[in-house]
């Protein structure tokens, strides 16, 4: 694989001057026509040591606007990191749209140092790998550009760089005892290396070898394949942009439809249809109930502060099924510093920019905390589905994205609880016109509430599909009957409850502690 960068490629001063100068302007000119774009650049750098991945970074910060610019090293995780998803400190150093990314030592350069050090076999060092390409392609989906360089020496030529640093006083500084022992480690380097590009080298998210000896041409080579895939990449933009006009030009349907079609099947029944609304709780058992839960929660919670478990709570569910009063119940019972309760919106400018999960990463809490999440990453598949917002195709793709997604917060040790609040049509018609007649109650009510109404069947069919596509055994939904709210806030403290007893066993079970 490696074998067409050790070939001692080199650029004489005379040529690498003519080319640079070139370069310099046409990335300068690209990157301004960038700046207008839907899609950020991703450009991410890996390789053996001494390879120039470094000063690659350095002299394109060098040539293009910083203005415009985003350069991020990862080190060893701070504890801030560590209490969170791996990926945490990945998504919130993404790139807005019309920017470019810069990455050293990103999220490559974990596994690949387990692998080589023999800390991990080689089925985790795939399923690491299968991770990564799980993420690139979310983003690749989303729009962005992934370019990924491997900068590459032989050993020789590996270690006659390393000691050409070491002579020169002002770079003597680069050359580390780990540099050396990761050369005698090159057999492994290499062997892991190979093993990561293949499985993780995509059409959308390919992996560039670039011999990395002589500095001229390895720039200028850098340089290039940047111009190239920016300049094809805003072409093709421009030539879709051009084709949806005139089909929409035309007053027919658009392009989506033409090609996408619809998937809602009307008639057909849902999962919601088996779902008992009859269900109701007197106030009296309702009260008594709902304290000693509450203590319940209370309880667990401060054990979960204590020992480090996250808990992450969704409510989504038809408008007026009462999530406020269900998150309020919960929020009531456990201490304000250890909850955030996230109300989600339309998004803002900066998350618009943004691929769709972007927000909601952002909102991890530190460990032992809970988040709440009013509305959610769901939204994707939900309303945003329903209402056109999001293409079919980005809509149908977002089940895997969002599985992936809570696969990391599971894999972390987060408690996940994922909530969908259910009543009749008749009933939401009640409580939209008590909400109108009373004062303080009548702000939560809004036309688009009553639009809403009218998209039922649809935003049921969207439902069916979310719970058959998202419902997994580690983090199934929990569909709650909530025709009658006192029922819906007993049975959303229980399943709550239960959820965090278990993650509390798992966790003792991880750490060989008691989960008393």
């Amino acid at each position: 694989m490696f074998r067409t960068a050790e070939l001692d490629h080199s650029l004489d001063k005379t040529e690498y001057l003519r080319r640079e100068a070139e370069l310099r302007q046409e990335l300068l000119t690209l990157q301004g026509e960038l700046r207008e774009a839907d899609f950020p650049v991703l450009l991410v750098f890996a390789g053996v040591d001494g390879a120039g991945k470094g000063e690659t970074v350095n002299q394109l910060n060098e040539w293009l606007d910083t203005r415009l610019l985003l350069t991020r090293a990862f080190d060893q995780p701070s504890d801030e990191e560590r209490e969170r998803p791996l990926y945490w400190r990945y998504w919130r150093e993404l790139p807005a749209r019309g920017r470019i990314g810069m990455y050293l030592s990103s999220w490559y350069s974990a596994p690949l140092l387990d692998r080589v050090y023999e800390r991990i076999g080689v089925e985790t060092f795939d399923e690491r790998l299968d991770r990564i390409r799980n993420f690139e392609e979310a983003l690749a989906h989303d729009g962005a550009l992934i370019l990924k360089f491997w900068m590459h020496l032989s050993a020789p030529a590996q270690e006659k760089r390393l000691k050409k640093l070491e002579r020169d006083p002002l770079l003597k500084w680069r050359v580390t005892a780990r540099d050396w022992e990761h050369w005698r480690l090159y057999p492994r380097f290499i062997a892991a290396a190979e093993r990561a590009l293949m499985r993780t080298g995509t059409g959308d998210a390919p992996w560039k070898i670039v011999e990395g000896f002589d500095e001229r041409y390895r720039i200028v080579t850098v340089a290039t394949i940047l111009r190239d895939a920016i300049r094809r990449r805003l072409a093709e933009r421009r030539l879709l942009h051009e084709v949806v006009q005139q089909v929409n030009d035309g007053g027919g349907e658009t392009l989506q439809a033409l090609v996408e079609g619809s998937a809602v099947l009307p008639g057909q029944p849902t999962v919601l249809d088996s779902l008992d609304l009859g269900k109701a709780l007197p106030k009296a058992e309702y009260r008594e109930r709902l304290l000693k839960l509450q203590g319940r929660l209370n309880r667990l919670q401060r054990r979960a502060r204590e020992r480090g478990v996250s808990t992450v709570l969704v409510f989504e569910g038809w408008d007026a099924a009462g999530k406020g009063g269900a998150i309020r119940r919960i929020t009531s019972a456990i201490d304000a510093r250890d909850y955030q309760v996230v109300q989600v919106a339309k998004p803002t400018d900066e998350e618009a920019a943004r691929h769709y999960l972007w927000r909601f990463w952002r909102y991890m809490s530190r460990a032992g905390r809970m988040t709440i999440f009013d509305r959610s990453w769901y939204g994707r598949v939900l309303v945003e589905r329903v209402e056109g917002f999001a293409r079919p195709a980005e809509w149908r793709r977002a089940y895997a994205e969002i599985n992936d997604f809570e696969d990391h917060l599971l894999e972390h040790g987060i408690v996940l609880v994922k909530f969908w609040l259910h009543l009749s049509r008749g009933e939401q018609q009640r409580r939209f016109e008590t909400r109108a007649a009373t004062p303080w109650k009548s702000w939560k009510l809004t036309d688009e509430d009553w639009r809403n109404r009218e998209r039922w069947q649809d935003y049921e069919h969207a439902v069916n599909d979310m719970v058959e596509h998202t419902s997994t055994r580690q983090a199934p939904w929990v569909l709650v009957e909530a025709e009658d709210k006192y029922h819906a806030r007993v049975c959303v403290l229980e399943h709550v409850c239960e959820h965090l007893e278990r993650g509390l066993k798992r966790a003792a079970r991880r750490n060989g502690t008691s989960a008393g």
